[in-house]
């Protein structure tokens, strides 16, 4: 793993959530994802071996929550056709995938309204 100038070898993302439990079963049940810790007030979701999501509960939190405003959440994904397919037949409102910034993308929204960012960098296949 390749750390920073200033020694960075994780990190964790934390998003503070009024829709506590309803995020929770989103990034679990919808995307899919592991977790690696959790308690009756945070969920801590495997990334990657350097990068972690959480979700807190904003009623036990001591900084505010910003409802899901002024985020997007951008992962880098292997597969991006397939993984529009399979969140599509989850149920999860997605956007069509399109290129832009030399890449292809495509949105969800997870239940917060945090806005979650799926891309890859090579030509995707089936992309419209």
């Amino acid at each position: 793993m390749t750390e920073t100038s200033f020694g960075v070898r994780r990190a964790n993302t934390i998003l503070y959530c009024r829709a506590w439990r309803a995020t929770v079963a989103f990034y679990r049940e919808r995307l899919g994802l592991a977790t690696s810790f959790e308690n009756e007030w945070f969920v801590e979701f495997v990334l990657t071996d350097g990068a972690a999501l959480s979700v807190a509960d904003a009623g036990r939190a001591t900084i505010v929550a910003v409802e899901g405003q002024g985020i997007t959440l951008a992962l880098l994904v292997d597969d991006l056709p397939a993984l529009h397919e399979r969140l599509h037949a989850a149920g999860v409102a997605v956007t069509p995938m399109r290129q832009r910034w030399g890449a292809w993308v495509f949105y969800c929204r997870d239940p917060e309204g945090h806005r979650i960012e799926f891309w890859t960098e090579a030509p995707a296949k089936g992309a419209q």
